[in-house]
């Protein structure tokens, strides 16, 4: 089976290819990264780290030196400030949907307007509940006892406002560096039409004109498809579209090649392809890749297996195609679609994307995976 095969793919110890690029990019960010990414792991993780060295900095404040720091008192600072972070993230995260169109410096005080709320409310509910396990009752509580220390935890919260909204400030401008850079290499990258196909595709509809008119017009409109696709901007498609386009390129080179290229399409779960979602042009490339690399430089027949699998929300890609080992290392440009198409998957969905090519036994293998909501 496919699902057998993907597994035997990412277990044998076959050669890694050198086309497997090393080039990293995160994720873009139309609005704030981290108010659109707060709920992850790598975020909420940072947010503790900082939040935990703040807490022993004002441990150690309040003892005066390392002697008299109480490991109660660094664990109660540690606490509280956990607290505080977890119900923020989880309050932000909450109303991400409804922060999507505003500002960065707009969301930063938002946020800090919540971070002190959560502090004011916490303070007041702790000294509300120390008062009643110390009496039993609530007789006697005033407003003076109830607000004991708040005015404290307060400044506390400017502090560790501060401080995380000050990093995630910094973090943000590079992330849109990082991404404005990603985009420009990408349109760049975009913007380069093969020659070569573009000659070999029109002349072969012009061969095709006197001999079958409606197969050259049905050529041509493929390749105006692809073109056209091909001059978009950087966005996510549905993975159903994606293949779509791919068999429309196929079909313009199965003309071009005729008994030559053989291509295996296995689906998993294609019902699901019209939720999963693929930057545009991804898998084309990998495809122009094979049959560049590992069908027009052979004469005989060649098969290019294509499997697409959807499971538990990841989507698995795996390309098969021949190749030779001299003429993997002699072409020219190697890599540069694979490591194209990389970046396009790691801008949109991080280190959660798995792409690694092999080569072994006479076979290319190009296996992506990412995750999809």
């Amino acid at each position: 089976m496919w699902s057998c095969r993907l597994s035997k793919i990412k277990n044998r110890q076959i050669k890694q290819s050198i086309a497997n690029s090393k080039a990293v990019a995160e994720a873009p960010a139309s609005y704030s990264y981290f108010f659109s990414t707060v709920g992850r792991w790598q975020n909420l993780v940072e947010l503790c780290i900082a939040g935990n060295i703040l807490a022993i900095l004002l441990a150690l404040a309040e003892a005066h030196s390392w002697q008299a720091l109480s490991g109660t008192q660094v664990l109660l600072f540690m606490l509280y400030i956990n607290w505080v972070l977890l119900c923020f993230t989880a309050i932000v995260e909450r109303l991400q949907p409804r922060l999507e169109h505003w500002g960065l410096v707009s969301m930063l005080l938002l946020g800090f307007v919540i971070l002190q709320s959560i502090i004011f409310f916490t303070s007041l509910i702790l000294n509300i509940f120390v008062f009643f396990g110390q009496n039993f009752s609530f007789k006697g509580l005033d407003l003076t006892t109830a607000l004991q220390g708040v005015v404290l935890h307060l400044s506390y919260g400017g502090l560790l406002g501060a401080f995380c909204f000050r990093y995630l400030y910094i973090r943000e401008q590079w992330m849109r560096q990082q991404h404005s850079e990603l985009n420009a290499r990408i349109q760049a990258m975009q913007a380069r039409i093969h020659p070569h196909f573009l000659f070999n595709s029109l002349n072969s509809a012009i061969s095709l004109i006197v001999v079958d008119p409606d197969k050259a017009e049905q050529m041509l409109l493929d390749l105006s498809r692809l073109f056209r696709a091909s001059f978009q901007e950087l966005k996510l498609v549905k993975l159903q579209d994606e293949i779509e386009l791919c068999q429309r390129y196929l079909a313009i080179e199965q003309i071009r090649l005729g008994n030559r290229l053989q291509v295996e399409w296995k689906f998993v779960h294609p019902e699901l392809f019209s939720q999963a979602q693929i930057p545009l042009l991804t898998l084309q490339p990998l495809l122009e890749n094979s049959i560049f690399h590992g069908v027009e430089k052979n004469l005989s027949t060649s098969i290019v297996s294509v499997l697409v699998e959807i499971t538990q929300h990841q989507v698995n890609i795996v390309i098969t195609n021949p190749y030779t080992q001299d003429k993997i290392n002699l072409r020219q440009g190697h890599g540069i679609a694979i490591d194209n198409v990389k970046q396009r998957l790691m801008a949109y969905y991080g280190r959660a994307v798995i792409f690694r090519t092999f080569a072994g036994d006479g076979m290319y293998t190009t296996v992506v995976q990412y995750p999809y909501k």
